[in-house]
């Protein structure tokens, strides 16, 4: 057995309250038993009296009262959430943006003026929208894009779309049509009957008469443009390539020869063919926008009806030029007039259709080449070194091929420029939209 401890250091553990071990007895609970008292000799005691343990702490049940015996533990307060701060507005929530919402609105008065889908896709287009655009809203082309904004934006009061045109309102513009080739007719025959001072009156009034069915013809059915479409500088251009046709050739063969020295001579057989070709020219027209219209409705994109367009306006104008061909076989055969024909055409074309300004850009490029040709033998005669050369390119041109080869060259050249631009322009849903 060990050794009893010493005196002193027993004397120093009761006076700690400390155990043989070392260690302090915990505080019992409410209900445990006290120890027993010890002896004043308990110092001193044998190793055998070992001290009691404390009670075993149960774990605690929530929802019960605590076990006799148990000490109660608090369970700790969870931290509290802060909230918002007073006076601040939640934040809203981020969802899915609907796209064609967004461009609803920013297009809400196109889509409420629209009678149908297709004037909306017709805006959106001449907006600079595709189908690659429309991709972005959801769609696999405008025109889906336009129906989907046509439905969903509220009308209070639906429009119904216009109803097809009646056989007799055709009527004023065909005979609007028909007027300049009835005043160039009838002027044709007063020249051919009359003499002396009453063809010189026959000529004057004829030529009043002939721009009055003119600017009759143009202002009625499928060759009025819209209300500020027009470029004023284009009956300008007109009237000098209309000029040129009648006595540009005799002109330029007078200049050529060092004249003119007097009165040179007059061609009105080709103005009374470009005349009579309004009538053609207006119902070809016409075709082409009823059609076009219909392509839009059977269409499903820009790609299918460019490509059902395109073929509409080439066979327009072939059609145009043959029966422009056959009217000069008549009165006159001109190539400088079959190709001013096919230009004033398509520039009437693409001034109805929304594009005056290339229109009329193309008109005046012709007027300009051809002035430009009778000045450039005019300043050929100028006595200074060099300037003889000016007139050499139109002096053989003539020399080859005639003085109609001028007119022929210049109005083809600016017709071509102006077909190109159109298989591109008057290919578009938005050249046709309804006025």
């Amino acid at each position: 057995m060990p050794d009893a401890p010493h005196p002193a250091e027993a004397e120093a553990r009761a006076r700690s309250g400390a155990d043989e071990t070392g260690r302090r007895p915990g505080p019992a609970g409410p209900g445990a038993p006290a120890p027993a008292p010890t002896a004043p000799g308990a110092a001193g005691a044998s190793e055998s009296d070992v001290p009691e343990p404390a009670p075993e702490r149960w774990p605690v049940d929530r929802g019960h009262a605590p076990v006799p015996g148990v000490a109660w533990r608090a369970e700790p307060e969870a931290a509290p959430v802060p909230g918002p701060a007073p006076g601040a507005s939640p934040r809203p929530r981020r969802g899915n943006a609907d796209p064609v919402k967004v461009l609803m609105h920013r297009h809400r008065e196109l889509c409420e003026r629209a009678v149908d889908p297709l004037e909306i896709a017709a805006g959106l287009e001449a907006q600079g929208f595709t189908d690659r655009t429309a991709a972005r809203f959801r769609h696999r082309d405008v025109f889906s894009l336009a129906e989907e904004l046509y439905a969903r934006v509220p009308r209070g009061q639906e429009r119904s779309a216009p109803a097809p045109e009646p056989e007799r309102a055709r009527a004023p513009w065909a005979l609007a049509a028909l007027a300049p080739g009835g005043a160039a007719g009838l002027t044709g025959l007063g020249l051919a009957l009359g003499h002396g001072p009453v063809r010189l009156a026959v000529a004057a009034a004829g030529a009043l008469a002939l721009g009055a069915a003119l600017l009759l013809a143009v202002r009625r059915g499928p060759f009025r443009a819209p209300d500020g479409g027009t470029v004023p500088a284009a009956r300008l251009w007109t009237l000098w390539l209309l000029a040129y046709a009648v006595g540009g050739d005799g002109l330029l063969e007078e200049v050529l020869g060092g004249g003119p020295d007097g009165p040179w001579p007059l061609a009105p057989a080709p103005l009374l063919g470009l005349a009579l070709a309004v009538a053609p020219a207006a119902w070809g027209a016409h075709l082409f926008a009823s059609r076009a219209r219909r392509r839009i409705a059977d269409s499903r994109g820009l790609a299918d009806f460019a490509a059902a367009t395109r073929p509409l306006l080439l066979g327009t104008v072939t059609l145009q030029l043959l029966a422009l061909t056959g009217l000069l076989a008549l009165t006159g055969f001109s190539s400088g007039a079959l190709a001013l024909g096919t230009l004033l055409l398509l520039a009437r074309l693409l001034t109805v259709h929304g594009f005056p300004e290339t229109a009329s850009a193309g008109l005046a490029a012709a007027c300009a080449a051809e002035a430009l040709a009778v000045a450039s033998v005019l300043a050929a005669r100028v006595p200074v070194p060099g300037f003889d050369a000016l007139a050499a390119p139109v002096r053989a041109l003539v020399d080859a091929w005639g003085p109609g080869a001028v007119p022929t060259l210049v109005c083809g050249a600016a017709a071509l420029g102006l077909l190109a631009h159109a298989t591109g322009a008057l290919t578009r849903a938005s050249a046709h939209a309804t006025p």
